[in-house]
């Protein structure tokens, strides 16, 4: 059994939702990553900010993202996977929500992410053709 742990990118970092959007756009260019989970103050994830949120939402919406913060883009219920889950079982909360990056948490505490990429390392050509039709696909 491939677990949630085999397959994460390790070591995923928060962002408050106080933090700024333009500081959260620094911090994923130093990461290398389009994504950060939200954590609220009491460090429960509240959401997942991307680089498309950014730019869609703050910027092309003329907003200064040095004035909106994590928490501003903060939507919806936030979905993850526990680090012992089967891969499975991330392909279907994967596939179920039409997310492309899911946070892996081992008691209470972000691990790291799992996104299209780790998939693609650990999948069959027949299981990924799948995935990104389920979650990728316009209609």
């Amino acid at each position: 059994m491939t677990t949630a742990a085999e397959i994460m990118h390790p070591g995923a970092e928060w962002i408050p939702a106080t933090e700024t959007l333009d500081r959260a756009a620094q911090l994923m260019r130093r990461f290398d990553v389009g994504a950060l989970p939200i954590s609220d103050a009491e460090e429960r994830m509240c959401g997942i900010l991307t680089d498309r949120d950014i730019v869609v939402g703050c910027v092309a919406a003329g907003h200064d993202p040095s004035h909106m913060t994590a928490g501003d883009m903060a939507h919806g219920t936030p979905r993850w996977i526990d680090s012992g889950a089967d891969v499975s079982d991330v392909l279907q909360e994967m596939q179920s929500h039409r997310i492309r990056r899911l946070p892996v948490v081992r008691d209470k505490r972000l691990v790291g992410m799992i996104s299209e990429a780790d998939l693609s390392h650990h999948l069959t050509d027949d299981q990924m053709a799948t995935f990104v039709e389920s979650v990728c696909s316009t209609t």
